[in-house]
Parts: structure tokens; sequence; C-alpha cells
């Protein structure tokens, strides 16, 4: 058997070759996966297409029954790569509440979450890449 994960991995046809390595692909590099789109105004803002996702952020979802919502992400599990937004809930039979696992592909990023110093430096160091 080959090895479970390379980071020199390029790219395969195969679907469960493209699934093995996002599975096998330690957290420090799942994290990546866990990105979603600009907003068209932050896309001109900061020059950016998509910028990954952290709690705190305010998105808007693009697909699913609950298509066009609003709300801030309140957890995010990187290993199982799904999003949690507060107010999307479930309602359960015996009326509890549950948040609706989301995939960060059918989010859109409306306002970023600037409060720490190294996400906003890496917003500008992102922008300057651009424009080189």
């Amino acid at each position: 058997m080959k090895i479970d994960w390379s980071k020199n991995w390029n790219a395969s046809k195969r679907p469960s070759k493209q699934r093995k390595y996002r599975y096998n692909a330690p957290l420090h590099v799942q994290h990546t996966f866990l990105a979603a789109h600009l907003s068209p105004e932050l896309r001109k803002k900061y020059s950016l297409r998509s910028f990954t996702l952290r709690k705190g952020d305010k998105v808007k979802i693009l697909r699913g029954q609950h298509k066009k919502k609003i709300g801030k992400i309140n957890k995010i599990l990187i290993k199982s790569q799904k999003i949690y937004i507060e107010g999307i809930e479930n309602m359960k039979k015996d009326g509890s509440k549950t948040f609706i696992p989301l995939h960060p592909s059918n989010l859109m990023i409306i306002e970023l979450d600037l409060a720490d110093k190294k996400r906003k430096a890496k917003i500008e160091m992102k922008k300057t890449q651009e424009k080189k």
C-alpha cells in the first residue's frame, strides 16, 4: 500500500484518490480546505477571491433550504469539514434544537472578523502577493 498522504502529490483524475488526499491530510492542510468566496464588496476591497473561514465571520448561505440566510459562524469542525452557523438550526421531535452542518463551498463571506492581528496581516500579505 502506498503512503497515506504526500505533500508532493499533484493531482489525479480518480475521485477516490482525491478523497483519500483530503481525508488523510494533516489538520494544518485540512484547514485550508475550509475556505469560502468573499462577497463582491469584500472582493474589491481586499483584491481576493476567497479566504479561510473562522469563528465570528458573518456568512451568507448560497445553497440548500436555508439559502439567502445570513448568520455568524458558531463552530467549525476541521476533520469533517463542516461549519455551524448561529440561527441555522433544526428542530428535533423532543423539542431540542441542533445546528445544521454546512459545507464551506455553499457559503459566502459577508463580513470578516478582523479582531486578530495575525489574520489582518495575512490579508495584507495576500493582497500584496495578488498585485505582483
